[in-house]
């Protein structure tokens, strides 16, 4: 797929240094832009719940 339908948050501008996630095949694949060429490959599920762990707070000790 093209890198035009990788989504990145508007809150990181025009920053190269942000996470980008878009679903394929009905998988959710996300990518540091920095570090394009790594992918992870995860369900709609598990990446839900890590954005709720993440809003939550709960990962804040790795910062």
């Amino acid at each position: 797929m093209p890198d035009q339908d990788w989504q990145k948050s508007s809150f990181s501008c025009s920053s190269d240094a942000c996470v980008e996630v878009r679903t394929v095949d009905g998988l959710i694949e996300v990518r540091e832009s920095d570090d394009s060429d790594i992918i992870l490959h995860t369900t709609a599920a598990t990446f839900a719940d890590l954005l709720h762990t993440i809003k939550a707070g709960e990962l804040d000790h790795h910062a």
